[in-house]
This record gives C-alpha cells, structure tokens and sequence, in this order.
C-alpha cells in the first residue's frame, strides 16, 4: 500500500508559506527602502544599506539558538511557533511607523519572533515524520515543505510592488505584519495534526541547565559584541561587522563543547552536524546576496524597460517604477550623499538623475523631462521563489527515480552537489558581467533570471537536505537546539553575505566580484567532497 503524507503536512506548509510571504515581503523591499531617496525612504548609501542589511539578517537568524533551546527544553514546539508568530506580525506593522527609532525597535523584534518561529516549525515538522510509517517520506515531507516557503516568497513581492509603488512603504510592511497573523491562523487550526508531536524531550545527566547554557553563550555573546563594537576603527570593516563576528563567538563555542562534552554515541552525529553547519556558512554568503548585490545589479545594471504592450496592464497593478530623466542633472557618489547626508541628518534628494540612467547610450537616453516605464525592482526577487516552485516537483521526481533505481545518492552527496551548482551559478553572473563590459551597458535581465534558476538547483540540493539531516542526526532530545546550530551557520553566512555586498563599489570590474564568489563556492563544495566518506559512515551507524 502506498504510504500517505501526514495529515499535519498541508497546515505547516500553509503556516509557514504565510510566515515566508511576511518575511520575504520585507526583505524584498528592505534595502530598498534603507536607500530610497524619492518616496519617503531612510536615503542610505550603498554601503552602509548592505551592512544593516548584512547585520539583520544575520540576526534574525541568530536568535534561533535560543529559540530552540527554550523550545526543547521549556516551552514546547506549538507555544514558542506561536509567541514567535506573533512577535513578528508586531514587528512588520512597526516598520510601517515613522522615525529610526520604530525602525530598529521592529528589526529587533522581528528578529526575537524568528528565533521562536523559524527553527521550530522545522522540528516539529521533522517529529511527525519521525513516526515509523513516515520515515521513508521524511526528505520528499522536506522538499514539499520548502516548496510552501517559496510559494509566499514568490508572491509576495507582487503584494509588495503594488503597496508600495501605490500607496507607500508603510503599506507594504503593514501587508507583512498581516500575512504573518493569517500564518498564526493557520498553525492553530491545524494543531490536532501535530500536537502529539510536541513533546519536550527528557533530559541526560551530561546536558546543562537552561540557565546556564545563556549564562555561559548569552551573556559572554552580549559582552563580546559590546567590545567588538567599542574596538577602535575596525578589524572586519564596520563596527556592526566587529560585534556580530565577536558575539557569535560564545555561540559557536558552546555548539563546539557540546561535542566535545557528548558522549560516545552522540559524539560523531553531533560533530558531522558541525562540519556541514561550517561549510554552508559559504552557500548563505553567496544566496543571501540577492537581497543585496543581485538587487543592486537589477536596479542599476539590468535593463528593466517594460514591452510598450504591456505598461497599461503593468501600471495598473502597480508593477512599475517611473523614474524621470533630467538632461543636466548628476548622479552623487556614495561618499558625496554620506557627506550631505551627515550634514543635514535627514534623509535629502540624491540625485534627479536616478541611477538607472547612468549605463544608458547618450543616443538612446529619454527627452530631458520624459519619464521611463521600468518593472520595478523588488519582482526580481521573486525569480528564485518562482524557480523553486517549478524545479522542486523536478528535483522530487528525479531523486524518486533514482530511489526506486537505487541509485539515489545519500543526503551529504546532495549537499555536494547544491555547493559545486551554487558555484557554476556565480560563473553565469561572471559571464553575463562580461557581455555587458562590466556594466558600462545595461545587461539582459535573462542573466539575472538564469543566474538564480541554477543556484536554485544548488539550494533544493543542499537547504532542504540540511534540515533533513539535522532531524536524522540530532539526538532526539537536542533536536531544537542543534536546528538552532544550522540557522546560526545560516546567520553567519547572511552576515558575510553583507559584508562581501559592501564591497561591491570596490570593484571597477563587477565580473571578479561575482568571480570571488565562485572561488569560494568552489573551494568550499571540495572540502565537503573530501567528507563525503566519514559523513556517510556516522548515517550509516545511525541507520538514516
């Protein structure tokens, strides 16, 4: 007889695409809005845009180490989704809100609710298909899962170009916050599904307190960031840079102790779980640019013109931005906006000359006065949701193939090959870098969408196969906890991913920026190739 999805499947996957439709929805216009100097926006420069960019999402996905731990040990899997769920509506709604002071207190709060929500919706997730009849369903479960989270990342942006471009920023957040109640919603209807999987699991003579564990990584974390932020100039490029790095340390050493401190049976599972959180870090460094580089090669670099058959539909839906070309203006450099910025303490007008214009041929450049229909920016980031959509069912399919072939390779060989894909899919950017001389023309928009249909491929082999793992390996009743350790690795690639963003004004050729990214991606793909065999070993001794 063929087995069944568990009934709890399609109401965590409709909590958490709503969830994701909140938290895409934001991120999509988040730099965006940090640089906005025309419509209400916080008028950033590049820069310092990509490093608070850098910072939250780093964070966001931080906090999840106490989430879980809380979870498992204190508040169970359905309240901690719940307090998290809720944290984060609040948070969205907040961003709406005037003035820097609602700004950072909603980015803070958001990022609480994530640490609450986001690993432990996965773990539960992952306990229902513990049950003996599911096993064999758990990384189809997972795929399918992953699908729901990109089905609200791809539609959101839509909801969030038209709030926008219509009303204002403020709409557009205050569409997150809700997408994020319904999600809530959802999670509670759906609780007599998954409610027997919620249980905390008991704890070993070797495990430490709650208190403890915050005793000795919070409050050490705190400390570190505080004198990793007070140090003089700055050792990774920005202060925000220096306090993250110097407060994840205490983190990452207590995930390092909780191997060492293992014992025999859970040592080995625990340290290949390590060894994949650390090459990840990479993947995340190189995805998480979307929001960031990949955006800023979409506004400035890529050619956004709408099909004159379509701008009466496209303005209609609010799918357009229409900047105006002014013949005599000048773009500002970063440098020359920080200045007049830091002078007036208020957000200014740049530029009349919007930046989109600065690749176009003087022969083909509008009337002076003449506005220009351009699909707006942030529809780009729902390339990757859209890939993820139509190649998961491809990827399921395939790897069923090989399942019933058996020929299917084994959960660290996927992650291999999601780190070597990742990697050709930065040569694509590479190559289309060249065709338009390093951005002195404007490039196809094709780039950009092959770009991420390949790194697709790499994350539906490496993301959902990760968490997979993390429920195969995880000793049962540190499930949360090392959930949590895969979004710290998570949080440390988002923040790298910022810091490589930052410098992308650095690079007079944008193709070695994108060429760095390879390097990295590649080197990284064969460490975990040289791991392949030990990591095969520890699944096979704990028969996954």
């Amino acid at each position: 007889m063929k087995i069944k999805h568990p009934k709890a499947l399609p109401y965590l996957f409709l909590s958490e695409m709503w969830e994701r439709f909140g938290f895409y929805l934001m991120l999509g216009i988040f730099f965006l809005y940090m640089t906005d100097t025309q419509k209400g926006g916080l008028a950033m420069d590049r820069k310092e845009a990509s490093d608070i960019f850098g910072t939250y999402i780093a964070l966001v996905y931080l906090t999840p180490f106490i989430g879980g731990l809380l979870a498992d040990r204190v508040l169970g899997y359905r309240l901690s989704i719940t307090i998290g769920g809720i944290l984060m509506g609040i948070g969205y709604c907040g961003l709406a809100l005037p003035g820097t002071a609602a700004f950072y207190t909603s980015l803070l709060i958001i990022c609480i609710g994530n640490g609450f929500f986001k690993p432990n919706i996965s773990t539960l997730l992952g306990n229902v298909y513990s049950e003996e009849q599911y096993k064999p369903l758990k990384d189809s479960g997972y795929n399918i899962f992953y699908m729901g989270i990109n089905i609200g990342a791809f539609i959101c942006n839509f909801f969030g170009a038209y709030l926008r471009n219509t009303f204002s920023w403020g709409a557009a957040f205050a569409a997150a916050g809700i997408g994020m109640f319904i999600g809530v919603a959802i999670f509670w209807i759906g609780q007599k599904h998954y409610k027997h999987a919620d249980v905390k699991k008991p704890t070993k003579a070797e495990d430490m307190p709650v208190g403890k564990i915050l005793g000795i990584t919070l409050l050490p974390a705190l400390i570190a960031g505080y004198i990793g932020w007070m140090i003089p100039k700055n050792i990774f490029g920005s202060d925000s840079t220096d306090a993250f790095i110097f407060g994840a340390l205490p983190v990452a050493a207590y995930y390092v102790s909780l191997m060492v401190r293992s014992n025999k049976e859970d040592k080995r599972p625990i340290a290949a779980l390590l060894a994949v959180f650390a090459v990840a870090i990479v993947f995340w460094a190189i995805f998480k640019q979307n929001g960031t580089a990949l955006t800023t090669w979409a506004e400035s670099y890529t050619d956004r013109e709408v099909p004159s058959a379509l701008i009466k539909p496209a303005k209609v839906l609010g799918m357009v931005q229409e900047p105006k070309f002014v013949k005599d203006s000048v773009a500002l450099t970063d440098e020359q906006f920080r200045v007049m910025r830091d002078a007036s303490d208020k957000p200014i007008k740049t530029w009349d000359y919007p930046l989109y214009f600065k690749n176009i041929p003087k022969e083909k450049l509008p009337v002076d006065g003449e506005k220009t229909t351009l699909i707006s920016t942030e529809l780009f980031q729902s390339v990757n949701p859209f890939w993820v959509v139509i190649l998961t069912p491809v990827v399921v399919a395939f790897w069923s193939l090989l399942k019933r072939k058996k020929r299917e390779p084994s959960t660290p060989w996927k992650i291999f090959y999601g780190l070597f894909i990742t990697a050709l899919s930065t040569l694509v950017m590479v190559t289309g870098a060249y065709m338009c001389h390093n951005g002195l023309e404007k490039s196809s928009l094709w780039w950009l969408v092959g770009c991420y249909g390949v790194i697709t491929v790499g994350e539906l082999c490496l993301s959902p196969m990760a968490l997979s793992l993390v429920s195969k390996l995880s000793p049962p009743r540190l499930t949360g906890l090392m959930m949590g350790g895969w979004f710290l690795s998570t949080s440390i690639g988002n923040k790298l991913s910022g810091v490589l963003a930052s410098m992308w004004d650095g690079y007079e050729h944008k193709a070695n920026f994108f060429l760095v990214n390879f390097v990295l991606a590649l080197i990284t793909s064969v460490i975990i190739l040289m791991m392949i065999k030990w990591l095969n070993g520890i699944m096979k001794e704990h028969k996954v």
